[in-house]
């Protein structure tokens, strides 16, 4: 049985309870982050643990555990459910008030903290970066905040849906004519293989992977260009991928039933994955 972590205690999963009156769970009050684990280690856990932060303070709560602590944590339930590859997920609401309100409690209230483990076997070895994913676009119908990573999810949920009823494996939000992200992750095309991915604001979840990828890519001499841009120019695109931290980069081989470049995966995205895998798996901790 999995353990999981509640409020400073290791827990088998089916003895770990939460109040009906958490803030988590009345009103979507809550932050979380995903640290992806390959051969028993923590990748890029130094960026999740500062987009937490940065999440914390947009949303006025306090951060509950030291970075020393949150790693310890993390490392415990590795070790404690024996996971090689797979995820490490952690959410922190504002707690439990003792009644439903709107107003934010007292800050003496203290937050909930959960964290488990999700065993993926073969995380690295994905079958999709040989076959690329098929994405369809929709209408972006998210709050203005996207750059807080929040547990409200619910318009993602429903646009991996549309994609499943699509026959298709992902859905890319569109705002006025330009595609701000997937639905849980960042998306790229490449023309002429130059980088082209929308820059960092308040429409996009700023990715811990993206940041990685960008770096590794200008490390290795290959153009960025940070801008907009529109689904029409995508559909033209020589390739296309995304990132995530547990797709790591993934290429795109449709959009909206049409085939970019040549119907198959591209080297830009081809050799980013191999490149982020290998960097990661050296820094990891």
């Amino acid at each position: 049985m999995r353990t999981v972590y509640l409020n400073g205690d290791y827990l088998p999963e089916t003895e770990a309870k939460v109040s009906i009156f958490d803030r988590g769970f009345v009103m979507g009050d809550g932050v979380y982050e995903v640290t992806s684990v390959l051969d028993g280690k923590l990748i890029d856990f130094a960026g999740h643990l500062a987009r937490l932060q940065r999440s914390l303070d947009a949303l006025e709560m306090k951060n509950p555990l030291s970075e020393s602590d949150w790693l310890e944590v993390h490392r415990q339930l590795v070790a404690r459910n024996g996971v090689t590859e797979g995820m490490v997920y952690l959410q922190v609401t504002r707690g439990n008030p003792g009644d439903r309100d709107f107003a934010y409690p007292a800050a003496d209230v203290e937050p909930t903290v959960v964290l488990y483990t999700q065993s993926k076997p073969g995380l690295a070895d994905n079958p999709a970066a040989k076959t690329g994913l098929r994405v369809i676009t929709v209408a972006e119908q998210r709050w203005a905040r996207r750059d807080i990573k929040t547990v409200q999810l619910l318009y993602p949920s429903m646009a991996k849906m549309m994609a499943k009823k699509a026959h298709v494996d992902d859905a890319w939000f569109v705002e006025d004519g330009f595609v701000t992200e997937g639905t849980s992750n960042n998306a790229y095309i490449v023309k002429g293989n130059k980088i082209i991915t929308r820059a960092l604001s308040h429409d996009l979840l700023h990715g811990i992977t993206r940041a990685a990828v960008l770096r590794f890519a200008r490390d290795a001499q290959m153009e960025v260009e940070e801008r907009n841009f529109t689904v029409d120019e995508a559909k033209a695109a020589d390739e296309a991928f995304i990132t995530s931290a547990s797709a790591f980069v993934l290429p795109v081989v449709e959009i909206d039933g049409v085939a970019l470049g040549t119907g198959k995966p591209g080297k830009v995205a081809g050799r980013l994955r191999e490149i982020y895998l290998d960097e990661m798996r050296k820094a990891a901790i």
